[in-house]
């Protein structure tokens, strides 16, 4: 019963189910434009409730939290410019699906997944959190490598045929990721004296230009073509579908909470494991992933909500966050005299359970706001290129410059443009560079920690076997490269065409 009156807090004081509610709707047109994160957000949000009372700071903080992360995929869809790096992937098969006349069933989808993917990491988050939080803790220095390799190993998957060039492109974005100030040794590195070089490449500014901008150059050369009638129908998915889709929507919600919860992972890897996991687990699907696949949308929209409960589980119980928007809130619960950590549930069970309260009632606020409005947002899409490319462009700009109120982003972001116009214009895809940049501090900074753990390069790798966790990561790595190989995929389409004549 005392845990019944904590998860009835909200209900008790109605006022944190309106900061809920503004929050998500908030988050949901926040998420939407390129360059406006949660992270960025819920930082305002601390020195703006600075005096409130801390239910009602923490309710607004996470209806933003759970409304950016769906929102992101509006833009994704529509204009093919991911609102935020979780969205990344979402782009792949969100906008081919728009321009095939299909805005509104990819939104209804994305909106569907989301809110499915936000209420499995609660349940997660409500049921299993001591259990979860003891595995994250058992990641090493060499687990987080081989999760950076993994992830690099996707290169080949998102939005390519050929898997040189989506690692060329990957080990672009790693070199991109190497510009700046070392973060162990305060050494510039690729920097050529150019004071603006010395805090690095921010992979949001890139991913705005190496999608948006490339984007909108592409299209100014067929600027006269007709806009796409958008068909509009149902948008909520039939039950049909998603009974279809379930077996793919609880593989990535496992991965979703998983890479929530570990901490420096987040939304962003989760949503790319997903999607590369489903584009080697989905058999014969409708479409071709990358051509406007349903699986291609589930996967990853499905997965960055539900990191969501999985980024609470480290940051309340042991006072670590699991990504960038949970290391704020775990800044301003601290400014507000609450201590997430291990003796959190015994000093504080009223905190854990009106988190997970807040976070129901966010998704149901986005049942309501991510499906209102969708039939106008999909008439973006139909809106003359004469018009709607400026407006992308000046769209980008501002969002570029939003983030660190910078015009040196701005001229990053144009030139991050170009170089994704060339790419697309030679067939190079530019998600795995976005990739690469995302996973470039991950990979170098635990590799580097890994070394001086174990003394050299060679005990480093061998200290992969005297772990379980490592030997398996190391073992899906494997069968990730494998799987990528020629040889591999000739055996396979044999053994299929056998089994279609037999």
């Amino acid at each position: 019963m005392e845990i019944l009156s904590y998860l009835t807090i909200p209900i008790q004081e109605p006022i944190l189910i309106l900061f809920v509610a503004l929050g998500c709707f908030a988050g949901v047109y926040i998420g939407a434009i390129p360059g406006l994160s949660a992270t960025m957000a819920v930082s305002l949000l601390v020195s703006f409730t600075f005096g409130w009372e801390p239910h009602s700071a923490l309710a607004l903080m996470i209806g933003i939290f759970v409304g950016a992360v769906y929102g992101g995929s509006r833009s994704a869809i529509l204009l093919n410019i991911p609102g935020a790096p979780a969205a990344v992937a979402t782009a792949l098969d969100g906008y081919p699906l728009a321009k095939k006349g299909y805005a509104g069933v990819a939104m209804g989808i994305a909106t569907t997944q989301s809110i499915i993917g936000t209420l499995i990491g609660i349940l997660v988050l409500a049921l299993f959190t001591p259990v979860i939080s003891k595995f994250a803790l058992n990641f090493s220095s060499i687990d987080y490598l081989l999760l950076g390799v993994m992830g690099m190993m996707m290169a080949g998957s998102l939005g390519s045929k050929s898997i040189f060039r989506g690692l060329l492109a990957a080990a672009l974005g790693v070199l991109l990721g190497t510009v700046g100030m070392d973060t162990m040794t305060a050494t510039p590195r690729f920097t050529f004296n150019i004071l603006y070089l010395h805090t690095g490449v921010d992979y949001v500014i890139a991913m705005i230009g190496l999608f948006g901008v490339s984007e909108a150059l592409i299209q100014i050369t067929h600027k006269d073509a007709k806009a796409v009638r958008q068909k509009i129908g149902r948008i909520v998915p039939s039950l049909a579908t998603c009974r279809k889709h379930l077996p793919l929507t609880l593989q990535s919600s496992l991965i979703g909470v998983l890479a929530g919860a570990l901490p420096g992972a987040g939304g962003d890897v989760a949503a790319l494991l997903s999607y590369d996991t489903a584009k080697r687990s989905v058999k014969n699907p409708d479409v071709p992933f990358g051509e406007g696949s349903v699986e291609g949308l589930v996967a990853p929209e499905t997965a960055n909500n539900a990191a969501i409960g999985g980024a609470f589980i480290p940051m309340l119980t042991l006072g670590i966050p699991g990504d960038s928007v949970t290391a704020v809130m775990l800044a301003a619960l601290m400014v507000h005299g609450l201590k997430p950590g291990p003796n959190l549930m015994n000093t504080s069970p009223d905190l854990f359970y009106l988190i997970v309260a807040c976070l129901v009632l966010a998704a149901v606020f986005l049942v309501i706001f991510g499906l209102t409005g969708v039939r106008l947002f999909t008439k973006i899409v139909e809106i003359p290129k004469g018009i709607l490319l400026p407006l992308i462009l000046i769209l980008s700009a501002v969002g570029s410059y939003a983030i660190n109120s910078s015009l040196t982003d701005v001229f990053w972001m144009f030139g991050f443009g170009i170089l994704g116009y060339f790419m697309k214009r030679y067939d190079y895809p530019v998600a795995p560079c976005v990739l690469g940049l995302i996973l470039s501090s991950l990979l170098e900074e635990n590799f580097r920690r890994g070394v001086m753990l174990n003394g050299s390069i060679g005990g480093m790798f061998l200290s992969i076997f005297h772990s379980p966790i490592s030997v398996v990561l190391f073992v899906l790595i494997l069968v990730m490269f494998t799987t990528q190989t020629k040889t591999y995929k000739s055996w396979r389409d044999k053994r299929q065409g056998m089994k279609k004549t037999q």
